[in-house]
């Protein structure tokens, strides 16, 4: 593999290595209280792999030990073969990151933010020059190179908080919630631009609240919560694993007894606010309760990701 800044191959590099990320028993304390604790993952390249968690679960502490913004407490931290203290240039040199919040420079224009951002890693003049209207093309946004971000909806800045990421041409690119607040148009956009990113050989870490997010995008995903790993595996290997193949919702009018006794037939039933949630893998058995409750809406669908992420850490809002 060839260092984007240098092009130069390092020799640190396992080209053949089965991880691109590494930690074992990851820790990390503040003011002695645990934030991430004993976190053990190993990331593949060139997979898109979910960091997913209700708010306060470790996530943000977590990319922050990963990007070497926050030194860890404990633990092993290796990326492309490195440890992120000793390494740290090294391996920023080889990541792209898009931040929660959009953090462009509105003193420039489109294309200078590019510019701007691509001299940080001292790439030649004329490789931006080539880079930036391919990148600028690739999120769509080549007639507007030359406008001020203010100008820009929220969806542009996103796409071009993405193309400026892709500047040094990275390795690995760190989404941390993405789509947040986009329409459902620009979010299908910034799919499609991940699904190209990992069909280009990139490996992306992604964190989201949005479960059907995780699971379009995801190969793997991990859910932690109070800095701990819950579970661990594909989208669909944990729902298999964790929920039960079908849900029926009930709504409205919910009869005591539906609410108070035993779950028909073996099914597991949860409830949150009006809403009674019936799990099962019998379909028939589901449609029928449904036909019971004429007053009741009832909605039945498939058992999803959402389903899983709620189970493992509650339904219970987090401040």
């Amino acid at each position: 593999m060839t260092d984007t800044a240098s092009g130069v191959h390092s020799p640190a590099d396992p080209d053949a290595a089965a991880t691109l990320i590494h930690c074992r028993a990851l820790s990390k304390h503040f003011n002695g209280e645990p934030a991430v604790k004993d976190l053990d993952l190993d990331i593949p390249p060139r997979c898109c792999f979910g960091l997913l968690g209700p708010n306060g679960a470790g996530k943000t502490t977590t990319l922050r030990m990963l990007l070497g913004q926050s030194p860890r407490s404990s633990g092993t931290l290796q990326l492309f073969g490195r440890d992120v203290d000793i390494s740290r240039r090294e391996i920023r040199q080889r990541t792209g990151i898009v931040p929660q919040a959009d953090n462009l420079d509105p003193d420039f224009t489109v294309a200078e933010n590019l510019r701007i951002y691509g001299l940080y890693f001292r790439l030649p003049p004329a490789t931006l020059e080539q880079r930036i209207p391919q990148l600028l093309k690739m999120v769509e946004l080549g007639h507007r190179s030359g406008d001020r971000i203010n100008t820009l909806s929220g969806g542009m800045k996103r796409r071009l908080t993405l193309a400026r990421a892709l500047i040094n041409d990275p390795d690995l690119l760190v989404l941390d919630e993405p789509t947040t607040g986009l329409d459902p148009q620009a979010r299908h956009m910034m799919w499609s631009l991940v699904h190209r990113m990992k069909r280009g050989g990139k490996t992306i870490v992604l964190t989201t609240h949005y479960m059907e997010e995780a699971e379009r995008l995801c190969d793997e995903l991990v859910i932690i919560d109070h800095g701990k790993l819950l579970a661990q595996g594909s989208p669909v290997q944990l729902i298999q694993e964790h929920c039960e193949k079908e849900v029926l919702e009930i709504r409205d009018e919910i009869p005591d007894d539906l609410a108070e006794q035993q779950p028909p037939g073996g099914c597991r039933v949860e409830r949150a606010d009006d809403t009674l949630y019936v799990y099962g893998n019998d379909t028939e058995q589901l449609l029928a309760l449904a036909g019971d409750l004429p007053q009741s809406t009832c909605l039945h669908r498939r058992s999803g990701l959402e389903d899983v992420f709620l189970r493992l850490t509650g339904r219970a809002l987090r401040s």
